[in-house]
């Protein structure tokens, strides 16, 4: 892990709280995770439209530097042409699987010729609030993921829907150690995948998403400003 920062954590459960200083040792991006094949492949034509390549398989799992993870509300990427897109996040802290909403985003140009590298480009970043999976297990469907999207001056809701659309995470954490033999492993996170852009994939000045548990009446949120820098040459 080097000297990568830690990232300053809070684990909420119905029992209390407590702040964790937290090393993520790997991350994982899966995508290609709808349970609704019709959906996932409208996702493919969404983003076949900007020239991605379509999935060898699905779902697929990305490897990501740890070190891209971050609850910071800024990032900084290089160009005009990356852009977020909410996604529900499980990480192992301490034994257990805890569930977070975190930002997969990714540079849509480079996403055309290699969506591996995209996804190394940008940060990823993470609501600084995650609950325990064992808390949301039993109605994890009714769980809502939302985002929304400052574009030229005006907030706009950008995605929104049940993460019944997408793989539960036990179907998840089944496929991914089918390539990782010991699975999640302690400070290991995965993103879960995402929804469909309203209005299509585009990008933003500032970006927010939020994970809603209707049952329990709480959410999980996080919103980040994207500083482009210049291209040079």
């Amino acid at each position: 892990m080097g000297n990568q920062r830690a990232l300053e954590l809070r684990l909420l459960s119905t029992e209390g709280e407590r702040r964790i200083a937290f090393q993520p040792s790997r991350l994982f991006i899966a995508g290609w995770t709808a349970r609704d094949q019709a959906a996932m492949q409208a996702h493919i034509d969404e983003l076949a439209a900007l020239g991605v390549t379509p999935p060898s398989k699905t779902p697929l799992f990305y490897r990501v530097a740890a070190a891209r993870l971050t609850v910071a509300e800024t990032i900084q990427v290089s160009g005009t042409a990356s852009s977020g897109e909410a996604e529900y996040l499980l990480a192992r802290i301490d034994g257990e699987i805890w569930v977070g909403v975190g930002s997969d985003h990714t540079d849509r140009e480079v996403e055309t010729y290699s969506i591996t590298v995209s996804k190394q480009m940008c940060d990823k970043p993470m609501a600084a609030t995650l609950w325990p999976l064992s808390e949301v297990a039993s109605h994890w469907d009714s769980l809502q993921i939302r985002s929304y999207a400052e574009i030229d001056g005006k907030r706009q809701l950008y995605q929104e829907g049940s993460l019944a659309a997408l793989l539960p995470p036990a179907a998840l954490l089944a496929h991914i150690k089918e390539e990782e033999p010991d699975g999640l492993r302690e400070g290991d996170v995965l993103m879960g995948g995402t929804l469909p852009a309203i209005g299509g994939i585009r990008p933003a000045a500032r970006f927010g998403f939020a994970l809603n548990d209707p049952r329990r009446d709480r959410s999980l949120s996080s919103a980040y400003h994207i500083t482009c820098l210049d291209i040079a040459g």
